[in-house]
């Protein structure tokens, strides 16, 4: 289908953020939108990884809840350890009973994620115009409350409304001038232990037995290994991996910043050398310490990555395009421009909470949207701005929540070996905070606060 010369809104990007915006108009009846992607192919990153009880909530209110369910694994229990032995493993499912139609976080990787969104988008009929990259927004001369999208092959597109779901690097945010910064400086990302952080899906040469479910805390770094769904290996299959029948799964690791930077895609030595130092007892390759008396090494490596943690958000997600964001006499001019999803706000992945804060602006974006629309007809656009006004207030004060979250969270995990307590009490942070965990972890009230902040129910 050829790109038309208009439309009233036009969604670029479509990761997650993007297609679960896309979805939730179609859910509210509004079908008059084009989803564009600057690359040629999507769900081509496995990043994320848990999609929660909030989102899920917030999905089943589009009628896709059930779509990422049926593709995912769902975790009821979370298993936090030292090296040795176990600290803490909270009953999500026990403590969310009750609560939600989903007790239980999903383990889905996002490229799965973002192929379940993408294939409802296409049961509907819709395609996305790919590749089509936005090098270019103005106010459109005819009439100022349009805006006019420039892409990088000189094609332009006429739009009422622009929803940048564009990633962390948005050129919707960027071309309309809203700052993008740590609401709370660098703390916590600094921590040296996590500062930089790998990402990779890998097999192991032994049964998914033996491979254990955690959270390792170590002195001197944080490592997870987590089992992915069997339904990933069927999508790997479909796409070009026909060898892919080995159970697979994610593993990441914080690298001191002292030992240099990551490589860019980190082998499978490099990984096997983090999983050795910083990964259970159980899951090293040296017989001699692993209590199974045996060597694990790892296979294959499907995918790596490396990040450093950091955190941003938006000065708003709602702008009219070349407003100054003041009060002005008369009716506001410049074309709705609205983020959603990493171009509003990125954090740390600790507590899994990467992807859902987008996935529920999304959803929540679509409904704000339609309701915009219907206002338009009746009253002034400064009286129906006041529905995105809303929106955006809401959005970001939930952005800065989830940051918050996440740099306590990465604190925690990252707590740094030499570091005293105080100086009259010559305890290590880290030893500190395992006691803690040890300790904490045996009251319910304590593995009840942890099932429910990253669940998000308390911050839809």
């Amino acid at each position: 289908m050829s790109l038309p010369e208009s439309t009233t809104i036009l969604i670029v990007g479509a990761g997650p953020a993007g297609l679960a915006t896309a979805l939730s108009l179609l859910h509210h009846g509004f079908r008059d939108f084009v989803i564009v992607d600057a690359v040629e192919r999507g769900d081509n990153t496995s990043r994320a990884l848990v999609v929660h009880a909030a989102t899920l909530e917030a999905l089943d209110t589009i009628g896709c809840g059930d779509d990422i369910v049926s593709q995912g694994t769902k975790v009821t229990q979370v298993g936090v350890g030292t090296r040795s032995g176990d600290l803490i493993s909270p009953d999500i499912g026990y403590y969310l009973k009750g609560y939600t139609r989903h007790p239980y976080a999903v383990v889905i990787p996002q490229n799965l994620t973002e192929h379940a969104l993408g294939t409802k988008l296409a049961s509907f009929d819709v395609p996305v115009h790919r590749p089509l990259k936005v090098v270019g927004m103005k106010r459109n001369t005819g009439n100022t409350q349009l805006t006019d999208v420039t892409f990088e092959d000189g094609r332009v597109i006429t739009a009422r409304y622009v929803v940048g779901a564009d990633g962390a690097r948005s050129v919707v945010r960027t071309t309309a001038g809203i700052g993008f910064a740590d609401p709370m400086s660098a703390r916590a990302e600094n921590v040296t232990n996590l500062a930089q952080m790998v990402l990779a899906d890998v097999t192991f040469d032994a049964p998914a037995t033996d491979i254990p479910f955690t959270t390792t805390l170590s002195p001197d770094s944080f490592f997870l290994c987590a089992h992915l769904p069997s339904t990933f290996n069927d999508y790997l299959i479909a796409n070009g991996h026909p060898t892919m029948t080995d159970k697979l799964y994610r593993i990441g690791s914080g690298v001191p910043l002292e030992e240099g930077e990551i490589p860019r895609s980190p082998s499978k030595e490099y990984l096997q050398n983090l999983v050795d130092r910083f990964g259970p007892y159980g899951l090293s390759s040296d017989a001699s310490v692993n209590p199974k008396s045996r060597s694990i090494r790892i296979k294959d490596v499907v995918w790596s990555t490396r990040f450093r943690n950091h955190a941003a958000i938006a000065d708003t997600p709602f702008i009219r395009l070349g407003s100054t964001g003041s009060s002005q006499p008369g009716e506001p001019e410049g074309g709705v421009i609205v983020l959603v999803g990493d171009a509003a706000h990125i954090h740390s992945p600790a507590g899994g909470q990467g992807m859902n804060l987008g996935l529920r602006d999304a959803v929540f974006l679509g409904e704000a949207l339609t309701k915009h629309i219907h206002a338009t007809a009746t009253k002034s656009l400064s009286e129906a701005d006041v529905l995105l006004r809303d929106f955006a207030a809401t959005r970001h004060a939930r952005a800065l929540e989830v940051i918050g979250l996440t740099k306590r969270l990465l604190s925690i995990m990252g707590s740094k070996p030499g570091e005293w307590m105080y100086w009259w009490l010559p305890i290590s942070a880290a030893t500190a905070r395992n006691w803690l965990l040890w300790v904490g972890g045996v009251l319910p009230f304590v593995q009840q606060k942890i099932a429910w902040e990253l669940s998000g129910l308390g911050r839809r």
